[in-house]
């Protein structure tokens, strides 16, 4: 059985990283911290609610 094979440049891997990336650039740590809040307001709004 012959197996089928293609450079990494034409399968499209190195190309996809080439890319420029669109859109705004986040910095990963203000996105956790975001994320932590959120969950800590929800956390504590779901808490005081029911009491």
């Amino acid at each position: 059985m012959a197996s089928l094979y293609s450079p990494q440049s034409q399968a499209g891997v190195l190309s996809f990283y080439d890319a420029p990336a669109k859109g705004p650039k986040l910095n990963p740590k203000i996105v956790l911290i975001v994320v932590i809040v959120f969950a800590l307001a929800v956390i504590l709004l779901d808490h005081f609610i029911y009491v």
